[in-house]
């Protein structure tokens, strides 16, 4: 008999669930590629006095794409013929290759449909094989881009992207395994550093909002002078909604206190706009404070930042109440620093040159933004967290109950033991009588002065007795009542006399008569 050996490289084991892995990461890359290249061919197409052929376009798309992933562009088309570096990466952009990266990742490692079982790859090779996909289509773009008129900065080209797409694989793989954590520690610190982030940005976007509607005529001015047709028109829009996130963090660095360059030379913080800004004619940056020494409005800011610290702080410690001062603090220290290096993060990606000389220095400074993250989350996040764990930890007081007061014996007097019932009702277990007892109506006489056995006047002997709503008042007339002419218990029943026993026959004759 011959035996049929299934071979697992070639009915789709490790290697083929690789090499689909790499096709997913080059899929995923091609499709944010198209979709940022619909968005520029269509207003391209829109536009009444289009600018360029297609060649122009594409090579336009595919600097917007790189910029996406933090690659520097160099605009090559200047004035003085000098290359002028573009670095503020649009966030909202961002957001799509970033989130295409992680889908394929963890999809590589889902089980398929019905959990068939189906081979996958390692997790670490889930990873590589992700992102070696990804980045192979990445480095056809960058050498596409050389022949434009935006070429890739070949520096920040071969750093940032490897970056960004590998912690996206990372982050879809590790969904795919179900998040796991090392230990209940590990748990809370990124779920706290997220809420202090998420806070951050919140009250950035909130602030730089307020500043933009505190000046709507100067941005409507801006906006309308930009471009005169709609197709115009609609293109600042759109990059205005990829700018909004830049928005947020700019008002975040700028409640930490380090604030923004506008400029070389130029700083906006809460205590005032220092320098000569060089701000470009643009609707979002007409939110930027005015010259002149900060008001109270401007330093109501801070209160961002202490907000977001209070609130890492208090997830910590809500976590921590069977925890250590020692954990709870070295948690709150890790939450802390996770918040800082992600804001860095953002501040470095939402800043940068937006040409060359004085416009070389836009935005947060990302290590100045980091810093003063790091120092608001653990000067008031550790010690937010520390107390509320002591809160937690704390036992209720005992309510206080006062003391009986002694009271003196009521005198008892010595009564006889009531007799067992007798009758029909104590032999068959039925009903007890209804009659009241002895010893209850000489209770009622003694607490009311009355002789023993008498009733109280005005008083129901049987007040209380379940049996009083069945059988009406047993002192009143109240008719034929079954009971009443049974024995009470106190009243002795005559024992029945016992039958003689039968006496045995004398037999008239004598023995042996005849």
């Amino acid at each position: 008999m011959t035996h049929v050996t299934e071979h697992p490289l070639v009915q789709g084991g490790r290697s083929a669930a690789l090499a689909a892995a790499c096709v997913r990461g080059g899929v995923a890359a091609g499709l944010g590629l198209g979709a940022l290249a619909v968005l520029v061919i269509a207003a391209w197409i829109s536009s009444p006095f289009p600018d360029g052929g297609p060649h122009d376009v594409l090579h336009t798309v595919a600097g917007l794409w790189l910029l996406a992933h933090g690659v520097d562009l160099l605009r090559t088309d200047t004035l003085s013929d000098v290359p002028a570096p573009l670095g503020v990466v649009p966030l909202l952009l961002a957001a799509l290759p970033v989130w295409l990266v992680h889908r394929a990742a963890r999809d590589t490692l889902d089980p398929g449909v019905g959990g068939r079982n189906r081979p996958r790859p390692s997790p670490s090779g889930a990873i590589g094989a992700v992102a070696g996909g990804y980045l192979l289509v990445t480095a056809a773009v960058v050498l596409y881009s050389e022949s434009g008129p935006l070429p890739a900065d070949l520096v920040t080209a071969g750093l940032w992207p490897p970056a960004v797409v590998t912690g996206a694989a990372a982050a879809g793989v590790w969904t795919a395994l179900g998040r796991p954590f090392p230990g209940p520690r590990w748990a809370v610190l990124p779920r706290a550093a997220g809420l202090g982030l998420v806070t951050l940005l919140i009250g950035g976007a909130a602030a730089a909002t307020a500043s933009l509607i505190l000046r709507a005529d100067r941005a409507q001015g801006l906006f309308l002078g930009l471009a005169g047709e709609w197709s115009g028109r609609a293109a600042v829009l759109l990059l205005v909604l990829a700018l909004l996130p830049n928005a947020a963090v700019w008002g975040a660095a700028y409640g930490l206190g380090p604030g923004f360059a506008l400029g070389t030379g130029a700083l906006a913080t809460p205590l005032g706009l220092a320098g000569d800004p060089a701000v470009p004619p643009f609707p979002l940056l007409a939110a930027v404070p005015a010259e002149g020494r900060g008001t109270w409005l401007h330093w109501s800011a801070a209160a961002v930042p202490l907000v977001a610290a209070v609130l890492l702080g208090h997830r910590v410690g809500r976590s921590a109440r069977t925890w250590s001062a020692r954990d709870t603090a070295l948690t709150a220290l890790g939450a802390a620093g996770a918040c800082a290096a992600a804001f860095t993060a953002l501040a470095g990606a939402a800043g940068g040159p937006l040409g060359s000389g004085r416009l070389s220095a836009f935005g947060p400074v990302w290590w100045q933004a980091g810093a003063a993250a790091a120092l608001w989350t653990v000067c008031a996040g550790v010690p937010t967290a520390l107390g509320v764990r002591a809160w937690g930890r704390r036992s209720p007081r005992p309510k206080h109950v006062p003391a009986p007061v002694p009271t003196a014996p009521a005198p008892t007097e010595t009564e006889p033991e009531p007799e067992p019932e007798t009758g029909e009702g104590a032999a068959t277990g039925g009903k007890p009588s209804r009659m009241p007892s002895l010893k209850w109506v000489r209770l009622r006489g003694r607490r009311s002065g009355a002789a023993p056995g008498t009733p109280e006047p005005g008083t129901d002997p049987y007040d209380g007795d379940p049996y009083d709503d069945l059988y009406g008042d047993p002192f009143g007339d109240t008719g034929y009542e079954p009971y009443d002419f049974l024995p009470a218990a106190w009243e002795p029943t005559a024992k029945p006399k016992p039958e003689p026993e039968p006496q045995p026959a004398q037999d008239s004759e004598a023995p042996g008569g005849a």
